[in-house]
């Protein structure tokens, strides 16, 4: 089984085919918090379902309660402006923007923060009745750290993705 080789990660190949990549975000108790093994992880299983000449498109999706709630905060907090800036801190985020296959982030729940990023990252969103986007950063003191101010403004407007930086505010789907 393939999601075997995972810790954070479900994957498998579906479909009637066996053509789609799915690939569960699997923290339930951090509401799936984007750590930096998760995303080492996530790293891996593109670049798998990438080379996969029977992988057609990839889905990436989270629970019914968090599609991911944001960077993991608890890991972030240790490190200082030199370890994440020599360090490389989120220079593998980018991955999944960089892949040439449709990756479709399936959204149910909380994409908060880098989840939100995550998401928008994706080719499509297909967003649940419960889902909730956000960049909370400005709550904490910060700002979004991985395009997020870009994609955002590319996907909802100047005026919106300004109001949701600033105030920390989430919207439905």
């Amino acid at each position: 089984r393939a999601g075997a080789a995972f810790q954070y990660l479900l994957v498998q190949k579906t479909g009637a085919l066996k053509n789609v990549g799915l690939i569960q975000l699997n923290r339930p108790q951090a509401l799936n918090a984007l750590c930096e093994g998760l995303m080492a992880e996530l790293g891996r299983a593109l670049e798998a379902m990438e080379s996969d000449p029977n992988v057609g498109a990839i889905i990436l999706t989270g629970s019914q309660k968090a599609f991911a709630a944001g960077a993991d905060i608890k890991e972030m907090q240790k490190k200082t402006f030199q370890e994440c800036y020599s360090g490389g801190f989120l220079a593998g985020w980018n991955k999944v923007a960089m892949v040439r296959k449709p990756i479709i982030a399936a959204v149910n729940g909380y994409a908060l923060g880098g989840g939100c990023e995550l998401a928008m990252m994706c080719d499509i969103i297909y967003a649940g009745e419960k889902a909730q986007f956000g960049q909370p950063e400005i709550l904490l003191g910060t700002i979004p750290g991985a395009g997020g101010t870009q994609r955002l403004t590319r996907a909802v407007g100047k005026s919106l993705a300004m109001e949701m930086v600033l105030t920390g505010d989430q919207i439905s789907a």
